[in-house]
């Protein structure tokens, strides 16, 4: 990686101006006088998307998937994805280590799914070597960095993807993804991310109250995933400074994002869902490293999303063991507000104007598990042969969080025009084991200070 591809306390005067308007809501007031004021839907139905989540998918063709990145989160997701429908084989891998292909591999002998020796592929071109191989369906669940360039040449290819989240950690890759996109939606693709609460009975039923205008115009809102340390990987003997780094993904921010991306993009994506997918139009924040042990990354986040007419969005995430948790929404309104950890929607006074009827669902449904829902979803689409692309919203909550890092890293307010045009790009200049410029890796500190 060059050792000057941006500056980040100059990259916020130097980005090209992108002029991208903001959508305004569409709830309205009631009129002056009423008692009880006519709820009115901010959207329209049909104006908006709300899956259909029966249990299994339909039957129909089928389809044979491969897998890129056999960690922990490909295992569970190819998992889910067996669950979810019948008619599923999976014929390729895809790693950049050979031992956690071959952990997948043997998993998947247990549910009679035999992946030949042939199939499977080892290296940073794997992924084209999968997608080559002649499969309809791909899982991209390597370290999210790779995400745009494998999004992009399953795109290319004609081949459906699952996009587990974040799905891009730079200004570079955010604009790769929404490009992609566009493609994707041209050539009839069904692409399902990783936000798994689109496909959560109870944050869908919410958000199907907040559009019909139950809590009114938005205001604002609150999100957290304050919670403890994640894992992390100690150097081992024989490793080279990127097997480390990618053995260790999650703690380093070329491959993660930071963890407001990797992982608190969640929590942005439900506001922005709830919100219209409006984007914010600038953020401020701090963070901090207290604890962490391996990485360059922050332990810590608080940034304040501000958004068109006046909204804000408190963001909080934290991953620091023996502190308070908390992962949880808040969505507030003129007439009422909603908590995603109650399931519930209250009005202003605090009384119960809705909540999630367990009973009713479980009498209609069995299946609750949400990663196993959005893949329904997503072999359903390709069945029926309708495009459903998910990659521009969850690419512009990624950027959010990009946005929001951004924000703490250097001390300063970042704006979206700003950062949506960036040169930020945080991918190595040459991808292949062996040693890299580590000293180039630290841990921002903003401001300047003396």
């Amino acid at each position: 990686m060059s050792e000057n591809k941006m500056d980040r306390r100059s990259f916020l005067g130097t980005s090209a101006k992108i002029g991208v308007a903001g959508i305004v809501g569409g709830g309205l007031l009631a009129a002056c006088g009423e008692k009880e004021p006519k709820q009115i839907p901010l959207r329209q139905p049909g104006e908006y998307y709300v899956p259909e989540l029966p249990d299994k998918a339909i039957d129909g063709k089928a389809l044979k998937v491969g897998v890129i990145g056999c960690g922990g989160r490909g295992s569970g997701a190819i998992m889910n994805l067996l669950d979810a429908a019948d008619g599923i084989t999976v014929t390729a891998l895809g790693d950049t280590f050979i031992d956690r292909l071959t952990s997948l591999k043997d998993k998947l002998k247990e549910r009679n799914q035999v992946v030949p020796d042939e199939n499977c592929f080892i290296g940073f071109d794997a992924y084209k070597k999968v997608i080559d191989s002649g499969v309809d369906m791909v899982i991209c669940t390597t370290p999210p960095n790779f995400r745009p360039v494998h999004f992009q040449y399953a795109t290319e290819k004609g081949v459906h993807s699952f996009l587990e989240k974040p799905i891009a950690v730079d200004a570079k890759g955010y604009r790769q993804i929404m490009a992609t996109a566009k493609q994707a939606e041209a050539k009839g693709l069904s692409v399902v991310c990783g936000t798994q609460r689109h496909h959560q009975r109870p944050y869908v039923e919410a958000f199907k109250k907040i559009q019909e205008g139950l809590i009114g115009e938005i205001t604002g809102g609150n999100v957290y995933w304050n919670g403890g340390m994640l894992w992390y990987r100690e150097r081992q003997k024989g490793w080279s400074d990127m097997e480390w780094m990618i053995r260790d993904w999650v703690n380093w921010e070329w491959l993660s994002g930071d963890h407001i991306v990797e992982q608190h993009v969640h929590n942005i994506d439900v506001f922005n869902w709830m919100n219209g997918y409006k984007h914010p139009i600038k953020a401020t924040g701090f963070g901090s490293r207290q604890r962490r042990v391996t990485g360059d990354q922050f332990d810590n986040f608080s940034v304040d999303f501000e958004y068109e007419n006046g909204v804000h969005l408190h963001s909080m995430c934290r991953q620091i063991d023996g502190c308070s948790n908390n992962v949880s929404e808040e969505v507030h309104g003129t007439k009422g507000y909603w908590k995603s950890a109650e399931e519930t929607i209250y009005d202003l006074q605090g009384n119960v104007l809705w909540t999630f009827d367990w009973d009713g669902m479980r009498a209609e449904f069995k299946q609750e598990d949400p990663y196993v829902l959005e893949h329904v979803d997503w072999v359903n689409h390709i069945r029926k042969g309708t495009a459903h692309v998910e990659a521009g919203e969850c690419g512009m909550s990624s950027l959010c969080g990009i946005m929001g890092r951004e924000a703490a890293y250097t001390g300063q307010t970042v704006e979206w025009d700003q950062i949506s045009a960036a040169d930020l790009d945080l991918m190595p200049e040459k991808l292949e084991m062996g040693k890299m410029d580590m000293k180039q890796y630290k841990v921002h500190v903003p401001g300047t200070g003396k």
